[in-house]
């Protein structure tokens, strides 16, 4: 038998985790990303760029999840960078020359995560990459060199927590 949602056998958690979003605008996306980070217990979810809509097309993805996951917005990723490099661990996650494979990276019990996800089109700036303490990255087998940032913070988020467990 399925189970539906009153009846799993989950247990709520919290992670010190937080996923900050640089620039990430589509309201779809946004509204998944309230349901992954209410799924993977993230501790807090930032909004960062100038375009930011929490309209009706980011509610009807989210499924009410906006109403129980912390969240704020701020003006720029690199500002939220700044203010938290000194208590969090910063980890982007973007392919770069010297960026990890995810699946052989070691995320840190003893410091509270930061998980930086870029802009739709273009990635985690620069100056935030210059600033993490880690790049990972997904390894893909296709054609193509990059996935929907939501897919890509879906797997991100599982594996990190899959350590903090």
């Amino acid at each position: 038998m399925q189970l539906t949602h009153y009846n799993t056998n989950f247990k709520p958690r919290n992670f010190p985790i937080t996923l900050v979003c640089d620039n990430v605008t589509n309201a779809p996306n946004i509204g998944s990303l309230f349901r992954i980070c209410d799924a993977f217990g993230v501790e807090k979810l930032i909004l960062c760029g100038e375009d930011v809509s929490l309209g009706r097309r980011m509610a009807k993805t989210s499924r009410a999840t906006e109403k129980v996951v912390p969240f704020e917005i701020a003006q720029k990723a690199t500002q939220v960078v700044e203010q938290l490099k000194n208590t969090h661990q910063i980890i982007s996650l973007e392919i770069t020359h010297n960026s990890q494979p995810i699946h052989k990276s070691k995320f840190s019990k003893n410091k509270a995560i930061l998980l930086i996800i870029g802009d739709e089109n273009f990635g985690v700036s620069e100056s935030i990459l210059r600033n993490s303490n880690q790049i990972i990255h997904i390894d893909m087998f296709g054609q193509n060199s990059s996935m929907n940032v939501v897919q890509a913070a879906n797997i991100a988020l599982y594996e990190i927590t899959k350590q903090l467990v």
